[in-house]
């Protein structure tokens, strides 16, 4: 995940910090120089740096830090309110006309991620603010950039307007045209985009422009390009006026310098991050919560966001009921897989747990291949099977192997678990179950 490098910097500054009781402005000045150092390693412009430390080491050296009963504690506020600061101070929506059609025009550089982080945006303002997007693909010189998008679109359930290489001023005012016609809400540009910035590209997208007058003008930046994402942000919104920016592969091994010197190079919003491989994984960009996990903090409101979007109430009410009833069911077992596989896995989540529980977790994965197994062997069982797994015996164990391209010893291994998670929620429902969320020392789980 980006930043991970720079939060664990950050991290063992503050450490030594806490260490140290009360504070001198020795202590403070040593602390900045290795912050300075965290941030450039980050790959953060040097100007940004410059100023952050500066503005933090000002208010550090305060009397009400000097002073303080726990010094470390008002320092590590005071590097939160700026990192805060410095990526926005608080969340910026997308502009939507409250009449009408929306339009919005990406932009950036060629592998940006325009395409695929496009459609993303697109279904999730149709989940989100109930819009009726339409995707316009005005990209005609990247080999198979038209047929990408009708695939993400496909995929989404999106339709994609698309006139093959004609002009993409054309292109984009008959999309309009249509998208009028056919009751479309929101229409978002997918536009050309380069290696490299160059007049003509400016020339097209300022053209694009001018014909359809966007509400938004959204920049889409590579994360993982560190210091060229920034140049290309400033060099985007000279000649376009951008209106805000989409972070794309934050998920990636990224040092994550883009994202806290974008804000201050363009001084406009980042409006989303893109955050993994999956088409729903895009979401808004919180400055606060963002500023939270890289100082290990964690995000525990996007974690219950989550959690909400995959959370079928009707369906917690009923495994409530058959936990109390200890009826838990082979059935109610998968159910539990998917609802974890729709969080994004063990990997996502740990992210955004605070402090020791995050890295507790950091670098759990979720085995795709034992999960695939397992629902495989769950869906080759009859309903009656999943419903009272009592009844399986060697012979059906046998023909459950065999309709899940699993061995028998798979299938055993599977209700052992099962056997396991189902005595679990039997203590839990009677408050029996020792050191609850304190780690006993029982052994198994979720087979992945």
């Amino acid at each position: 995940m980006a930043f991970e490098s720079l939060s664990d910097k950050l991290s063992s500054v503050f450490k030594k910090l806490r260490g140290k009781g009360r504070l001198s402005e020795a202590d403070i000045k040593e602390a900045m120089r290795e912050v300075r150092m965290a941030l450039l390693e980050a790959d953060v412009s040097y100007k940004v740096v410059r100023d952050f430390v500066k503005q933090v080491s000002e208010r550090a050296v305060g009397t009400d830090v000097l002073e303080s009963l726990t010094p470390a504690q008002m320092v590590i506020k005071i590097v939160n309110e700026e990192l805060i600061k410095l990526m926005g101070s608080t969340t910026t929506r997308l502009n939507i006309s409250s009449k009408g059609m929306t339009v919005v025009m990406l932009v950036g550089l060629q592998g940006a991620g325009k395409t695929t982080n496009g459609a993303k945006l697109a279904a999730l303002m149709r989940k989100q603010n109930g819009k009726r997007p339409l995707l316009v693909a005005c990209d005609i010189y990247r080999p198979a950039a038209i047929k990408q998008l009708e695939t993400v679109g496909k995929q989404l359930d999106i339709p994609v307007f698309q006139m093959g290489t004609e002009d993409p001023v054309n292109i984009a005012k008959a999309a309009i045209a249509h998208a009028k016609k056919h009751g479309n809400d929101l229409v978002i540009l997918d536009t050309a985009g380069r290696l490299h910035i160059d007049e003509q590209l400016m020339e097209e997208l300022r053209r694009i422009k001018a014909e359809t007058q966007p509400d938004e003008i959204l920049l889409v930046v590579d994360a993982m390009t560190g210091q060229d994402a920034v140049n290309a942000a400033a060099a985007f919104d000279e000649a376009l006026g951008i209106t805000g920016v989409m972070l794309t592969k934050l998920d990636g091994d990224a040092r994550g310098g883009a994202a806290l010197s974008v804000r201050a190079v363009t001084g406009k919003p980042i409006k989303f991050c893109g955050v993994g491989e999956k088409l729903d994984a895009i979401e808004p960009f919180h400055p606060d919560r963002m500023a939270g996990r890289i100082l290990g903090m964690g995000d525990v409101l996007t974690l219950i966001e989550k959690a909400e979007q995959s959370f079928d109430e009707k369906k917690a009410k009923e495994l409530a009921d058959k936990m109390r009833r200890n009826a838990f069911t082979l059935q109610d077992y998968y159910d539990q897989l998917q609802q974890l596989k729709s969080m994004g896995g063990l990997g996502d989540i740990a992210g955004m747990l605070p402090g020791s529980m995050g890295k507790a977790m950091a670098g759990a994965k979720i085995d795709e291949k034992q999960m695939a197994r397992t629902e495989a062997i769950i869906l080759s069982m009859t309903q009656k099977e999943r419903n009272d797994p009592s009844v399986i015996n060697s012979s059906r164990k046998k023909r459950i192997a065999a309709g899940s391209g699993t061995e028998v010893v798979d299938v055993n291994r599977l209700l052992k678990q099962y056997e396991m998670m189902r005595d679990l929620t039997r203590q839990m429902s009677k408050g029996k179950l020792p050191g609850f969320m304190g780690g006993g020392r029982r052994r198994g789980g979720f087979p992945f």
